[in-house]
């Protein structure tokens, strides 16, 4: 375990009540001048364990790979990575970059001009026993913001932005042992039902038995809330549902083999120190600092209005994105990731400032020794489009063993 001091510096501009509420969870004097925690720093490495997975005869090929979220979920699953896929230049510079990789052919092309041909001598040369596919594609006609357009103007299934179509494709043309397309939770909204049906009819008729898991991460060892969909397919009957390893404290009274949430400071307060600094986090002097700064761990911009009881209130209730200055609380999960957020838009670190990128990808629970290349602003996209490893390698698992 290792001592981290939550300085009181960091709390002073917080309502009293709001500060009180948050300093009862830690049983420590009011003026004493930090909150002393303690946190087990946790993570992984993958680039020194390549051994462990090059002679797998149990193989995959990635779709839409992005940063590698997925497919780092799969090898850690024991499924050997033989060929990846994305249209950014970056992503690729990425998986390319890592030793966890090396046996990997990374192609950086457009599913939509892709075939089995593309493919042939990739399989040959692996001679895989088992062979699956993996990929989650693009989610933006699906994604909660497209409700802010009517029902009447959104395109759904039609979206040239859907990817869907053309990765049922692919399963039918190279006919793997079995697949996981993974998407964002809202696809099972009610108004895309149209789109979800012709979905499940089309891996229906490719002949592959499947099953559609919701799951959030937390519940998968992640440190983090965020909520996704599975469809999980394979040529044998499916039994089961990927089993959680992580509840609530009422859910394990019930169910002892489960874990605690686990929290976000085992995670990251390892880098909240001076040598991973990056100018990029401060938020000093800017639009929203000081409302930042009024902000208690664990709570959003409501902390700052009338509902709240703020004695003298910035903002209305409900009238702002709900992750306006939305702030981690060290000992809870965190929230979803994004891969490109606003300006004040968070989760932001208790200590007032953004997240760091050994932050974000950690929350996301990349290895702690996986390389990204690009900017800033590309490796945030990068990290926030991702699969959290962990809660890919939990799927995966569950599709390996019904292959």
């Amino acid at each position: 375990m290792i001592k981290y001091q939550l300085e009181q510096k960091f709390l002073k501009e917080i309502a009293e009540h709001q500060l009180n509420s948050f300093i009862e969870e830690f049983n420590f004097p009011k003026k004493s001048q930090s909150i002393n925690l303690t946190f087990n720093p946790k993570g992984f490495t993958v680039n020194d364990k390549i051994d462990k997975i090059i002679n797998s005869s149990t193989q995959a090929i990635g779709f839409f790979s992005g940063g590698g979220g997925l497919d780092i979920g799969a090898q850690l699953a024991g499924a050997k990575m033989i060929s990846s896929l994305d249209f950014d230049l970056d992503s690729i510079k990425t998986m390319s970059s890592n030793k966890y990789f090396s046996h990997t052919k990374h192609l950086h092309s457009d599913i939509q001009s892709m075939s089995v041909k593309d493919y042939s001598n990739i399989i040959k040369s692996n001679n895989p026993e088992k062979l699956i596919l993996i990929g989650g594609p693009p989610c933006q006609p699906f994604s909660k913001a497209g409700y802010w357009v009517t029902h009447e103007n959104r395109l759904g299934s039609e979206d040239p932005r859907n990817m869907i179509g053309n990765y049922l494709r692919m399963i039918g043309e190279i006919k793997p042992d079995g697949f996981l397309l993974e998407n964002v939770e809202s696809l099972l909204h009610p108004k895309n039902s149209k789109a979800v049906s012709d979905l499940e009819e089309a891996i229906d008729k490719l002949g592959y038995n499947f099953i559609v898991f919701k799951g959030n991460a937390h519940e998968f060892g992640v440190p983090q809330k965020r909520k996704r969909v599975f469809f999980i397919g394979s040529k044998k009957q499916i039994k089961g549902e990927p089993i959680k390893t992580h509840g609530s404290i009422e859910e394990i009274l019930l169910n002892p083999s489960l874990l605690p949430y686990e929290k976000v400071i085992d995670w990251i307060g390892k880098y909240d120190i001076d040598k991973f600094y990056e100018p990029e986090e401060s938020t000093h002097g800017k639009t929203y600092d000081m409302e930042l700064k009024g902000i208690p761990p664990g709570k959003n911009y409501f902390a700052l209005t009338k509902r709240d009881g703020h004695p003298n209130p910035k903002f209305e209730a409900n009238k702002r994105f709900w992750n306006f200055l939305l702030k981690l609380h060290p000992n809870l999960p965190s929230w979803t990731i994004s891969a490109q957020p606003g300006p004040w838009v968070g989760p932001f670190h208790w200590n007032n400032r953004r997240l760091r990128v050994p932050e974000i990808a950690a929350i996301q629970t990349f290895p702690e020794d996986y390389e990204f290349q690009g900017s800033r602003r590309s490796i945030q996209k990068q990290i926030g489009n991702a699969v959290p490893c962990l809660l890919g390698e939990s799927m995966i698992k569950h599709l390996l063993n019904n292959i």
